[in-house]
């Protein structure tokens, strides 16, 4: 009897629900929008990214968008109000939210986007259009048409713009809570044609928010870096770590963004807001305030950063323009004609922080974007790569700029000292099958004038002499072939013998003029002038100086730059680091010295080690200094690939010097 009677309220329930939903559904919705309260999400401001002088690098800019609500949106008339919407953005040659991978080619024909592999398996999932994999563009277009009821439109683009949108606003999420972002950054012009032509109807409206936005796009893209929409496996992860996120929201995707993600990510906030039926808000319930990102201050130096900038485009341009000038007379190439790319990177010498690090070639920020044309121009440059950071990932022979750190372990070793002279006879063939050959014949030559001249004579037996294990010890604790602990994305680098997969005893001569397995980055390189010129002492790399609140009142997290962090010291002794000093400051002092060319009548005393690495094409040129020599303040490294001739590097140290000392 109970069941029965339990069995008859549920039929009950169930009709009178059956009636609610189904048959008075339409009434008891036009019932509700007549005056409803409407729960809104209310943005956190994503926190900004500042030099060290506090100007703006990545900074929010108030714009508009056009938003579509599902809750005043009669879905039976969705692709026409979306084929109007599009008609007006169209006629004015402004952008909407398009990311489906399917275009119309000029033939009339669908097809599939190039470089959108991912976009492509998603869209065949059966999470959306359950095709298989061997499923062409026609055949995606035919479910996407189907599955939106699309219907007749007159024309393929129509159609396909039409799925894009609403293939999108799947992906979104969409729904009654989740309003659509169909446009974003749209004009005032279209503001105004928007907002006269969907008054009243509640489903279309003008929103603002916060865009992301570089004030100087091209100064420093790989490290400042972008978003993007996230995808499922991040959404997954940031969940499970219970963090807050949308299947639409941005997230950041390398550099700065990514590095520091959860600082910059605010925590979003909700409104409740009673509207009528035409979408007008009458007034404000209930409220709760969203909270912004934190605000990054960075070490960098904004005008230091564009002189490096500036002098990296100018001086490798310069060196491929003689390169092929010598090539073509000469008739053979090595000249520096294949010479495209570099980077560079300064140090503040008191706490390791970074002043500039610049990569070139560099792009456009506010041009980037994972979808668009620009984007895929960029990821398909095979020959420039230009979305490649070499400041922190490129990783390159040093050449003769690793002799000091191995004047320093023979030094400190006892292997040779301040008198020992070797005779140089400009080729090394010790080992036959791994001679090294000498710019010069220097004869006898100690080990200042080696360093000074450059002598690969001289560092070659010296090298020998201290073996590969000791030189790599001391490589290591200079920070070389090991991550600095920057902040964000860096390679290790590679360390000659401790890396190597096999090895010789000839091997070790090429190494210790910088050469064989040897390849460093030139944060790494930076690094390691600095540990020089502070007496064997290095500090963290790093690029933050703070973090605070938004409003940049409260100070969260601080980098001291007079008590930086330690992390290691080389060991060498006063005298022994001396002399490798006074030996550097020759090179750029001494018309004798490989840097004097440049340097030997700057203003401000400097210590330098130039450097040339042979590689496939012509040799690539490096070079680290740090100044003023007797009270050091800043460090430098430079790297030009295949720059052939050493001028061009030392160029662009000059430059960053100038920036520093003439700001």
């Amino acid at each position: 009897m109970c069941i029965i009677t339990v069995a008859v309220i549920f039929l009950a329930f169930g009709a009178r629900l059956f009636t609610w939903q189904i048959i008075e559904g339409k009434t008891y919705k036009d019932i509700a929008l007549s005056s409803t309260s409407y729960t809104e999400e209310t943005e956190a401001p994503r926190g900004e990214i500042l030099d060290r002088n506090g100007n703006g690098m990545t900074v929010n800019k108030t714009c508009y968008k056009i938003v579509i609500n599902k809750f005043y949106l009669d879905m039976d008339k969705a692709n026409q109000v979306i084929e109007n919407l599009l008609g007006f953005m169209n006629a004015r040659g402004e952008k909407w939210e398009d990311t489906l991978p399917i275009d119309v080619n000029s033939h009339n024909q669908y097809e599939f986007k190039e470089n959108a592999e991912d976009d492509i398996e998603k869209l065949k999932t059966a999470q959306f259009l359950n095709l298989g994999e061997n499923a062409d563009s026609e055949e995606c277009m035919e479910a996407l048409i189907s599955r939106y009821d699309i219907g007749n439109t007159g024309d393929k683009k129509s159609a396909r713009d039409i799925a894009s949108v609403r293939y999108n606003m799947e992906l979104c999420d969409f729904s009654n809570s989740t309003p659509y972002d169909f446009a974003l950054n749209i004009s005032p012009q279209m503001v105004s044609i928007i907002s006269e032509n969907f008054q009243n109807t509640g489903c279309v409206e003008i929103g603002t928010y916060l865009k992301r936005s570089n004030p100087d796009p091209e100064l420093a893209p790989h490290l400042l870096g972008a978003l993007g929409l996230i995808t499922e496996e991040e959404y997954n992860e940031k969940t499970q770590q219970d963090k807050k996120y949308k299947f639409n929201d941005k997230i950041g995707k390398f550099g700065l963004e990514l590095a520091f993600e959860d600082a910059l990510k605010g925590q979003s906030g909700t409104k409740i807001v009673e509207k009528n039926s035409d979408g007008t808000t009458l007034r404000e319930v209930k409220r709760t305030d969203a909270k912004p990102g934190n605000t990054l201050f960075l070490t960098i130096d904004s005008n230091i950063q564009k002189a490096a900038n500036k002098a990296l485009e100018e001086n490798i341009t310069a060196s491929r323009k003689n390169g092929e000038k010598l090539s073509a007379s000469y008739g053979k190439s090595g000249y520096g004609e294949d010479c495209r790319t570099g980077a560079a990177v300064m140090l503040s010498v008191k706490d390791f922080s970074v002043l500039a690090a610049a990569s070139y070639p560099s792009y456009d920020l506010e041009k980037y974007s994972e979808y668009g044309d620009y984007y895929v121009d960029l990821e398909t440059d095979e020959l420039n790569a230009p979305l490649y950071d070499r400041a922190f990932n490129g990783s390159f022979a040093p050449g003769s700029i690793f002799k000091p750190c191995v004047a320093c372990g023979a030094l400190e070793e006892g292997v040779i000292d301040k008198d020992t002279h070797i005779n140089c006879t400009k080729i090394y063939d010790y080992y036959k099958t791994d001679p090294v050959s000498c710019m010069g014949y220097h004869g006898s030559i100690d080990v200042f004038s080696a360093i000074t001249r450059s002598c690969n004579y001289f560092f070659a037996e010296t090298g020998r002499r201290l073996g590969i294990n000791t030189m790599y010890l001391y490589a290591e604790k200079f920070g070389l072939g090991g991550k600095t602990g920057v902040e964000i994305s860096e390679s290790p680098g590679f360390l000659a013998g401790r890396d190597s997969t096999s090895w010789t005893d000839g091997n070790t001569v090429q190494a210790a003029i910088g050469q064989s397995d040897n390849a460093f980055t030139p944060i790494q390189l930076a690094t390691y002038a600095a540990t020089l010129a502070n007496d064997g002492k290095r500090y963290r790399t790093h690029l933050i100086s703070k973090i605070t609140d938004y409003k940049r009142q409260e100070v969260l997290e601080y980098n001291d730059p007079d008590s930086p962090e330690l992390v290691d010291e080389v060991g060498i002794s006063e005298e022994n680091m001396k002399l490798v000093q006074e030996a550097m400051r020759n090179v750029a002092a001494d018309s004798n010295g490989t840097a004097y060319s440049v340097f030997g009548n700057y203003p401000v005393e400097i210590a330098a080690k130039t450097g040339t690495a042979e590689n496939s094409g012509s040799d690539h040129t490096t070079f680290i200094c740090y100044a003023p020599f007797d009270n050091p303040q800043v460090a430098a490294a430079v790297v030009l690939e295949h720059g052939a001739k050493g001028v061009y590097s030392m160029n662009v140290a000059k430059a960053m010097l100038d920036a520093y000392f003439n700001p």
